[in-house]
């Protein structure tokens, strides 16, 4: 069984930064793909920010600049540095993994359970 737990949400002052952590534990043989999703109330979930293990890196327009995704696939965790917040990054966010559990499993999507962040005076 594999889970995903996010951490550092809260609330921040426009401006400000926030750090997302995302620990991906269970069965684990490699992890080919990292993402942080995110959902307003109302809109439809987005992707933030993907990393494919060894390849590109891809971030939504809103974010660029402004945001860095990272993963230590030796300690199976995701991040999300978030900088100069706005108010309109305010949603929950959600980890994505594609993971493989054992050798020659096929890949499997994995979603954490979200953390909020409000960005908010």
């Amino acid at each position: 069984q594999v889970q995903l737990v996010e951490s550092g949400g809260g609330l921040v002052q426009p401006g400000g930064s926030l750090r997302l952590s995302c620990a991906v534990s269970g069965s684990i043989f490699s992890i080919e793909y990292m993402g942080w999703y995110r959902q307003a109330p109302g809109k439809q979930r987005e992707l933030v920010a993907g990393i494919t293990t060894g390849g590109p890196t891809i971030y939504a327009d809103s974010v660029k600049g402004r945001f860095a995704i990272s993963g230590d696939t030796a300690k199976n965790m995701v991040y999300l540095q978030m900088n100069s917040l706005k108010p309109e990054d305010t949603a929950v966010y959600y980890c994505n993994v594609v993971l493989t559990a054992r050798l020659g499993s096929p890949g499997r999507v994995y979603w954490g359970q979200g953390t909020q962040v409000t960005v908010s005076s």
